[in-house]
């Protein structure tokens, strides 16, 4: 399956539920996907470093 803005968003929201803490709603999930995207310069969120994602992920927390 080729990447898309569709399977990077479908990746962050599966990182965010993975540990049942968090859901898509505690975080722009679409602010995310652009963030990671412009600094990774793919759709494939699996080749970004999982310390750099979640970084990138705490500065979209919803207040």
């Amino acid at each position: 399956m080729p990447h898309s803005v569709e399977t990077a968003t479908a990746y962050v929201i599966a990182a965010l539920e993975d540990k049942g803490t968090a859901t898509r709603d505690d975080f722009d999930v679409s602010g995310i996907v652009s963030a990671t995207h412009r600094l990774a310069e793919t759709w494939d969120f699996r080749s970004v470093d999982r310390g750099r994602f979640w970084s990138i992920a705490a500065t979209f927390l919803k207040p």
